[in-house]
């Protein structure tokens, strides 16, 4: 219970920059992508593994950059947007197979953690900002709000589901407090949560896609908890990090949300590709 309050004091400001939008929500995923790779290359470190965060945070300004070019600034036509973020990737893999020519220094490890945690971080939470600039005009709201509700709304209902219900283990080699009743109770939140917030702040509702969306990223949500606890259980480690002593750091709390983003922006664009 005093994690779940401490944890939502952190989150708070980052949900202040989610109200004022636009350009504070791209400020605000950048600021927990950087952070959030940094406490994650340390857990690799804890087994001898070394990748790049120079070569990471790199790949990151060049992705918020393209994006404030095709945006922002429209200095690229809207077709060749894709082609731009499949350039991204290929430059970000090049530069961590690159930084192996180290060779005396370097193993294939260093290069492969390097490469999973640009896309894992960097590019998984880059969905929130993708789905905040393609639908929030068209939605009425900031699907951003989603995103936020389905992840932590699973996880809080799944604890007190587990807590008050829970008799049978979900992954106990995993997550040994995790319980099957929990998980239902916190993917039944998600839809409701994500369901309401459709009715009461996006136009025309669209009820639909807004449960569907809740019950796939609440799903996904407790994908992206258990594959962070997995790297933990690997690497070692009970926290990612130290931003609060006893309670972890920014990859301990917004873990789900690197699942929940893409499953909400993907959801979205089907149901919006399929309405036109």
């Amino acid at each position: 219970m005093r994690t779940r309050i401490i944890s939502g004091c952190i989150i708070a400001p980052f949900l202040l920059l989610v109200v004022l939008g636009g350009p504070f929500i791209k400020a605000a995923v950048f600021a927990i992508t950087i952070m959030g790779m940094y406490e994650f290359f340390r857990g690799f470190r804890h087994i001898g593994i070394y990748p790049s965060f120079p070569v990471a945070v790199g790949s990151v300004i060049v992705l918020y950059a393209l994006n404030i070019a095709v945006s922002s600034l429209q200095l690229f036509p809207e077709r060749l947007t894709m082609y731009l973020y499949f350039m991204w990737l290929f430059l970000s893999v090049l530069a961590s197979m690159l930084y192996l020519f180290q060779l005396e220094k370097r193993s294939p490890a260093d290069g492969m953690a390097t490469v999973t945690g640009i896309v894992y971080i960097a590019f998984f939470a880059y969905h929130a900002v993708l789905a905040d600039d393609l639908f929030t005009e068209l939605l009425g709201a900031s699907p951003v709000w989603m995103i936020l509700l389905s992840a932590f709304g699973t996880d809080i209902f799944a604890y007190f589901g587990g807590y008050f219900l829970g008799k049978h283990k979900l992954c106990p080699t995993i997550s040994p407090k995790k319980t099957i009743e929990g998980s239902l109770c916190g993917t039944l939140a998600s839809v409701i949560l994500c369901t309401l917030f459709g009715a009461l702040f996006m136009n025309d509702g669209k009820l639909l896609a807004c449960a569907m969306t809740g019950l796939a990223a609440g799903i996904f949500s407790q994908f992206g908890d258990l594959t962070a606890s997995v790297f933990k259980r690997k690497m070692g480690i009970k926290d990612y990090g130290n931003l609060i002593p006893g309670h972890g750091g920014i990859m301990d709390r917004f873990d789900s949300v690197l699942f929940t983003a893409p499953m909400v922006f993907y959801i979205l664009v089907i149901f919006h590709a399929s309405s036109i």
